[in-house]
């Protein structure tokens, strides 16, 4: 089934949005208030809204960031087993992988849905935010690495069905 392009183009770019632009925009948001904690400390007086800024924009940059780091393969990887097997066993070690994160990923999804929606009575001390807010980023990270699981796992087998590794 081909996906027409524009909506192609859209869907790339909503995945860009989620995965670069917002983790970028949380981790200038995080300098910037990181900094300004600093400053504020060493020649005013000490802020208290800086530092829960810092903590939620890097909550949001590393939840986020990490989507972009498993779009890219470019988390860290220990592969001396991997490495030395053959390509067809390394496709199976591969497909096997992606089946436990899928697994675990699945059963997460409904027990952290109830918990990201059961703290939206909380807000944070100093900003009145909202923590369902500060912990909805591990929803999206969720549901996106279970799409890319899927899509991985379903390429893997078509790779193995045409005789090669993907």
């Amino acid at each position: 089934m081909k996906i027409p392009q524009p909506l192609a183009r859209i869907g790339k770019f909503l995945v860009n949005v989620i995965e670069v632009y917002v983790p970028v925009a949380a981790f200038v948001v995080l300098f910037v208030s990181f900094m300004t904690q600093i400053v504020a400390r060493y020649f005013f007086k000490p802020l208290l809204w800086p530092e829960e800024l810092s903590l939620m924009c890097f909550v949001w940059t590393a939840l986020l960031g990490g989507l972009y780091a498993k779009r890219d393969n470019s988390h860290v990887a220990f592969s001396m087993l991997y490495d030395a097997v053959s390509p067809s066993k390394q496709t199976l070690m591969r497909i096997a992988g992606n089946f436990l994160q899928l697994f675990a990923y699945l059963i997460a999804f409904v027990p952290s849905w109830n918990y990201v929606s059961f703290m939206a009575y909380k807000k944070t001390d100093v900003m009145l935010i909202p923590m369902n807010i500060v912990y909805f980023p591990f929803m999206i990270f969720l549901a996106d690495m279970i799409v890319r699981m899927v899509i991985d796992i379903v390429s893997e087998f078509a790779a193995l069905r045409k005789g090669g590794a993907a």
